[in-house]
């Protein structure tokens, strides 16, 4: 399931949120929260999720930093990087071996930061022009923040695009090859397995393309109305995941 706007919404926990995790985790029911941000490890977030007053293990939480090391691993092993982003990527980065560098870096890694350098993008717009390899994270072109939008990966990579002509390969949702990813860290396979999100052009879109029966919750992004303007559906659409308590064994039942 997505985080924002699934789990929690502005720093709030959604109403039956808490209710939900502890049904699935009652019934022994292997589930992974995922999220597009980068900027944050997995032990952050737990503790930001903490908070809102929702317990959600440290491993049962996957970011685009971790999908993004876990695919440079496979691509390049110990390899190096020069990264433009915070804690969450340069620690799953550190984590699978690879070396932090601005010199000659076998990829440039784009993720999120409250903070975009000025330096840093010329820094990376020089290095993919020399050859370095353009990854970003994830999409998003904006994010949320109590002042309001804030420019996100998504954006910044245009910036370095525009700039160099060559576009990134973006490993976060709605590629599907997060949503993979994280299928094999809880051991599942996509025929028992759905996805839960507030985002059709993400969260749907990237269960559709993994295999997945999907699940279009009301409570953060999406609306009804917006559902009909895509070419693809979700499998249902709920209110939130609190109509989802007491049905997690078939969430798709008819008679609801």
């Amino acid at each position: 399931m997505d985080m924002d706007g699934v789990l929690v919404r502005e720093e709030q926990l959604v109403p039956g949120a808490d209710a939900f995790i502890g049904e699935l985790r009652d019934r022994g029911t292997p589930f992974m929260v995922l999220t597009n941000n980068s900027i944050y490890t997995p032990r952050d977030l737990r503790a930001r999720l903490l908070r809102t007053g929702l317990d959600v293990p440290e491993g049962s939480i996957w970011t685009s930093a971790l999908a993004t090391a876990q695919f440079l691993d496979q691509q390049r092993p110990g390899g190096s990087a020069y990264v433009v982003g915070e804690s969450g990527l340069t620690t799953a980065l550190h984590s699978v071996g690879y070396v932090l560098t601005d010199r000659d870096p076998d990829y440039v890694v784009l993720g999120e930061t409250r903070t975009y350098s000025f330096e840093a993008i010329t820094r990376a717009i020089r290095l993919v022009e020399s050859g370095a390899r353009f990854i970003a994270t994830n999409p998003d072109e904006k994010g949320p923040s109590r002042e309001g939008p804030l420019p996100a990966t998504g954006a910044v990579a245009a910036l370095i695009e525009k700039a160099t002509g060559r576009a990134p390969y973006y490993v976060g949702k709605p590629n599907p090859l997060m949503m993979r990813s994280a299928l094999r860290a809880i051991k599942a396979h996509s025929e028992n397995t759905l996805m839960i999100g507030d985002r059709m052009d993400t969260d749907v879109r990237s269960g559709l393309e993994a295999g997945l029966q999907t699940i279009l919750v009301l409570s953060g992004i999406s609306g009804a109305e917006t559902a009909e303007l895509f070419p693809y559906r979700p499998t249902t659409v709920r209110g939130s995941v609190a109509d989802l308590i007491g049905r997690t064994e078939n969430p798709f039942d008819p008679q609801d």
